[in-house]
């Protein structure tokens, strides 16, 4: 199995093979450190939990560029109108014959860490990606611990961080306020 993690610097690719000496993957461009923790599942080809932020929540998806394919859109899309929409039936078919050849990788909600060459087996018990997870995992913060939807339960929220947040979400603060003072006329 092979991990990619993205930079936080420079947002550059960081591949790294999973072994159990790695405790840092260095950023080819940047040489940023980043802090990764493989397990015994990793040497198997597992890929949850994710090695750089240890979230379960991952998600299956097809292993293609996604800029490569709106390119390849907005090229048939341009041609279209030469070729009376035959472009864009092109695009379908090879879209769809790429569809069939190429395999699925497993990605981080979290982190965005590409995990390709999963064992088979593990990669069919990640789910396919889901909007509703992923919103609530990037931006609310809430840990699933990797149960697809359906089958989870209330999730875990990030735990506050400032004591204004606790204080925002007390009784007193969800009070309605006084009623101002009646003016004389």
């Amino acid at each position: 199995m092979e991990v990619v993690l993205t930079c936080g610097s420079c947002g550059s690719a960081v591949p790294v093979r999973p072994s159990p000496g790695t405790r840092r993957a260095d950023c080819p461009a940047c040489s940023r450190g980043h802090p990764v923790r493989f397990g015994p599942g990793h040497l198997a080809g597992d890929p949850a939990p994710c090695p750089s932020c240890g979230r379960r929540d991952l998600y299956r998806q097809k292993d293609f560029n996604r800029r490569a394919g709106v390119l390849l859109f907005a090229l048939a899309a341009v041609l279209s109108v030469w070729t009376y929409g035959l472009s864009l039936v092109a695009l379908w078919l090879v879209d769809l014959l790429l569809h069939r050849r190429l395999g699925d990788v497993a990605v981080c909600y979290k982190c965005r860490a590409v995990f390709r060459n999963a064992a088979a087996a593990a990669l069919a018990r990640v789910p396919p990606f889901d909007h509703e997870t992923n919103d609530r995992v990037v931006h609310a913060g809430h840990d699933f611990g990797g149960l697809p939807p359906g089958k989870r339960g209330a999730p875990r929220p990030a735990p506050a961080s400032s004591s204004a947040a606790a204080a925002a979400a007390s009784p007193a603060a969800l009070r309605t306020p006084p009623e101002p003072p009646a003016r004389e006329a």
